[in-house]
């Protein structure tokens, strides 16, 4: 069975790296320390800074696995690749949902990249699906938990 890939922009990749190499040279090594401080207290079936400390260094092991996994598998996408009209990881697109006046704006990004408060969303989101792959004009359905509804792209232009 192949792994699953990543797609995602060349700074995508870069943040995740950053990211990484500060889980391993700086974050990991304080949990280590505070195990090792925690130790120094004695009885370990009850000492609650011990159990803490573990429990944070599972998470930031979890943490770094998962980064190297999506970076071993990272699929640099291209937006240059695709139509300047065509929305694609690595484009900003403004659309306007049928009915209202309001325009929104989002960058499609890899599913690493997802920030929703930044106005990043996957290309594996209800938002991201519906857009992928269609062009300035036209009209895409966006399925969600609650129900659909129908928006229209106004814009399509390479992210910066």
């Amino acid at each position: 069975m192949s792994e699953k890939t990543y797609p995602m922009t060349i700074e995508e990749k870069e943040k995740l790296e950053k990211e990484l190499e500060e889980l391993k040279l700086v974050r990991r090594p304080e949990v280590v320390e505070r195990i090792k401080i925690a130790r120094s207290y004695g009885d370990l079936s009850e000492n609650s800074e011990y159990e803490a400390a573990k429990d944070e260094q599972a998470f930031v092991e979890g943490q770094i696995s998962s980064l190297e996994t999506k970076i071993r598998y990272a699929e640099i996408v291209n937006s240059d690749s695709v139509a300047d009209d065509e929305v694609a990881i690595g484009k900003t697109v403004t659309i306007q949902e049928i009915g209202e006046e309001d325009e929104e704006v989002y960058m499609i990004v890899g599913s690493a990249g997802a920030d929703a408060f930044a106005g990043k969303v996957s290309n594996e989101s209800p938002i991201g699906q519906a857009l992928i792959g269609k062009k300035t004009g036209d009209k895409a359905t966006i399925e969600t938990p609650v129900g659909s509804y129908e928006v229209k792209i106004l814009k399509v232009e390479k992210t910066a």
